[in-house]
């Protein structure tokens, strides 16, 4: 019996020697050899692992960096002074890449738009006020209010409003997606800072039906469409839709006629409105005070 154990012991002392001697080779063999510089890299780099670069993450951007598949401009997150210093580092150029903003569809906030209903669930949340007939707003489609956005943003990019709508910092926004995830009414979107002509409304409605539900819908009236260059604007279910393949030739003469200002140009992160008494007269801002800011409209 004894003879059994010890030949049992020896054949699997054997067996263990012989697999890890074999893993030892194959480490050898088969190791990749990273180069030492994506540590570096990494540690320059601002460590948001936003995602805005087109990578998973800071490490993968590095990897990218190091191997010239992307430059170091494309952190969009990084100073000037921070792409400068890992292009030096690297010897590359600094190349660049356009920064990416959050941008709310809606101008809806609690001025414009009534409330149909008061939410008294537990959770305080949009995505817990969209789940009760689509939330408290009378238009189906618009920003609830609640924040959520807000929450969501580990960077302190969106704030609340007086007028309970969320407002974007675009120098503090690094395009991480999670205010277009956690929205239940889908109504941010990532865009290049480019895009200065926008479409703040969602509703399918149209006419005075449109406007009964929110005083700054689009009503489906088509001037802007009809104000742009040809082929720049379209409209779709109701809605303007906006060719940003032609943004080199969008500009702020499309929002002059429109009776709503739904659809705005916007510069600086702030919205100008034309002056409706001509079309062509473009730049004049209408702002109203609120206890917490000054929301543009």
């Amino acid at each position: 019996m004894l003879d059994q154990v010890a030949i049992s012991l020896i054949i699997l002392t054997g067996l263990g020697l012989l697999f890890s001697t074999i893993l030892a080779i194959a480490y050898k063999k088969l190791k990749v050899q990273e180069d030492p510089r994506i540590d570096k890299v990494e540690v320059m780099l601002p460590g948001a692992n936003c995602g805005a670069c087109g990578s998973p993450g800071c490490r993968a951007f590095a990897e990218r960096v190091v191997n010239k598949e992307a430059a170091p401009g494309k952190c969009t997150v990084s100073t000037p002074e921070g792409v400068g210093k890992i292009a030096a580092f690297l010897g590359v150029d600094a190349g660049s890449g356009e920064k990416t903003v959050a941008r709310l569809l809606c101008a809806g906030g609690a001025m414009e738009s009534p409330v149909k209903a008061q939410y008294a669930g537990t959770l305080n949340t949009c995505r817990g006020a969209a789940i009760v007939s689509g939330g408290t707003k009378d238009c189906n489609w618009g920003c609830l209010g609640l924040g959520d956005c807000a929450v969501s943003c580990d960077f302190g990019a969106i704030q609340m409003n007086g007028n309970n709508i969320p407002v974007v910092d675009i120098d503090k926004c690094v395009a991480c997606n999670d205010c277009v995830e956690v929205c239940p009414k889908q109504l941010f979107v990532l865009m290049p800072i480019s895009q200065k002509l926008v479409v703040q409304c969602r509703s399918l409605l149209e006419g005075d039906e449109a406007l009964s539900r929110c005083s700054v819908a689009c009503n489906a009236c088509g001037r802007c469409a009809a104000d742009a260059l040809p082929g720049v604007i379209s409209m779709k279910n109701n809605l303007p839709v906006i060719d940003y393949g032609q943004n080199e030739l969008t500009s702020a003469l499309a929002i002059g006629r429109c009776p709503t200002g739904a659809i705005t140009w916007l510069d600086n992160d702030r919205q100008f409105v034309a002056d409706r008494k001509s079309p062509l007269s473009v730049g004049r801002v209408e702002s109203t005070q609120y206890d917490e800011g000054t929301y543009y409209q």
